[in-house]
């Protein structure tokens, strides 16, 4: 385990990358941004992008809307 920010907020976690993080999350992955450090990141991305201790990580759910 270790500890990151995710949208602020403090979270021990499991993941080591940025898909088994949207996946620990329970997030649909085809409506989430994920941005790690300051780098926002492509989907395709997400398998090899490690997450470290300390790492801080924005999540944004994406809608569509009229």
């Amino acid at each position: 385990m270790k500890t990151v920010t995710v949208n602020g907020q403090p979270r021990e976690v499991a993941a080591s990358t940025a898909a088994e993080l949207v996946e620990e999350l329970g997030l649909p992955a085809p409506t989430v941004l994920v941005e790690i450090n300051g780098k926002a990141l492509h989907r395709s991305e997400w398998p090899t992008e490690a997450i470290s201790e300390g790492g801080v990580i924005e999540i944004l759910r994406v809608s569509a809307g009229g």
